[in-house]
């Protein structure tokens, strides 16, 4: 259940991946499902059109200047490596 309706996605799924569905870094499957449920439910189009607003606006500000294709792959790289350890203190 969600946004009042019954969804096979939960809105708070597909609103915590828009900014990857906007940069096209989701799984073209994943793209399907929040697509759909884009297509299903107005409070969540509605959401998405300000995620995308807010997206043209920082490209605007940020001029047209893209990281390298490498400094992704990199990234991912790290970010996969990285090992978290509790907090001693907790």
């Amino acid at each position: 259940m969600s946004c009042g309706d019954p969804h096979e996605t939960d809105c708070r799924d597909v609103l915590n991946e828009v900014y990857l569905y906007l940069d096209l870094e989701c799984t073209d499957d994943r793209r399907e499902v929040i697509r759909e449920h884009l297509d299903e439910c107005s409070p969540c189009l509605r959401e998405y059109g300000i995620e995308q607003e807010v997206k043209v606006l920082v490209a605007r500000c940020c001029g047209g200047e893209h990281a390298p294709v490498e400094l992704k792959a990199r990234l991912i790289t790290r970010l996969r490596e990285l090992v978290v350890e509790p907090d001693a203190a907790s």
